[in-house]
């Protein structure tokens, strides 16, 4: 999947920031993460190659804010700069990440409405109460499309009541790494495997993370590639209905058909890797230049 970060840092607000992984990267090359700052590629979703087409191609799907909260607070007077481009390609998903769900709303773009066609707006949901703060925030907010990322899974989710409105089209799981990593164990994603398929919404465990615990046994897994195999492996992901994204070409763009999710591409490698469900491709696998 295609990251964008539009800014870099952030400051931590809750348990699942308490051994933030991007703290702990930054670190090793010296950077504050608590400090907020635009980032020199602003503009990357905008920009092209020498034959004049998009570097991200249409219909590929960016995850927007992991190496930040595209809701933090010193990010305001760049916000309004980042919804300009998402507006300017309509023909790609933003799969847009917050653990500010109190900032939503205030902070939406003015032509708004019910929603962007091309966006879904994803709080994290570490444990049971950040999923009741942020998930009953999230429900009351107007959108399209919506999800849930519980992770880092620090404890059992029961988010079966929010589910149960019919708004959200997907939820990804997945255990914490690095720098004091805390458990995550198989029957609480299991739990939440199970409520998503009762509702039909799509689930997807993409990594046990470091320190994983199942039938009482815990298993050390440092390696982020086998941690993504072992979450495909458990079989605990599911495929739900799909988001009926509404794309259209984007204004300058060299294509005048209407635009389709991308799928295929991958690699072999791609073929057990736990984030399968939920990603169409980076320039890992070649997807986004196929």
């Amino acid at each position: 999947m295609i990251i964008w970060n539009p800014w870099h840092g952030c400051h931590k607000v809750s348990e699942g920031c308490q051994h933030c992984y991007m703290y702990f990267l930054d670190r090793m090359r010296g950077i504050d993460t608590s400090k907020v700052s635009r980032n020199a590629n602003f503009d990357m979703p905008l920009k092209r190659g020498r034959d004049g087409r998009f570097k991200v191609a249409p219909g590929m799907e960016l995850l927007v804010g992991l190496s930040t909260d595209f809701f933090v607070e010193e990010a305001d007077a760049w916000r309004d700069e980042a919804w300009a481009v998402i507006r300017k390609r309509p023909d790609v998903v933003f799969r847009i990440l917050t653990k500010r769900a109190g900032r939503i709303r205030d902070h939406l773009p003015s032509d708004w409405g019910d929603g962007y066609e091309n966006v879904m707006l994803q709080v994290t949901t570490e444990n049971q109460t950040r999923a009741d703060e942020r998930l009953s925030i999230l429900v009351d907010v107007p959108a399209k499309y919506k999800g849930f990322m519980a992770a880092p899974l620090i404890g059992p989710v029961d988010a079966e009541r929010y589910l149960a409105t019919g708004q959200f089209e997907q939820v990804l799981c997945g255990g914490e790494n690095y720098d004091g990593a805390r458990p995550c164990h198989y029957e609480w994603a299991k739990g939440l495997s199970d409520q998503c398929r009762r509702r039909n919404v799509t689930f997807d465990f993409i990594e046990t993370g470091t320190v994983f615990v199942k039938d009482g046994k815990e298993y050390r897994i440092p390696d982020k590639r086998v941690q993504s195999r072992q979450a495909y492996l458990s079989g605990l992901s599911f495929q739900g209905r799909m988001p009926q994204y509404k794309l259209r070409p984007a204004e300058g763009s060299l294509f005048d058909e209407p635009i389709a999710l991308r799928t295929g591409g991958f690699r072999e490698a791609c073929a057990t890797c736990g984030s399968r469900l939920t990603c169409n491709g980076c320039s890992n696998c070649g997807a986004c230049e196929s």
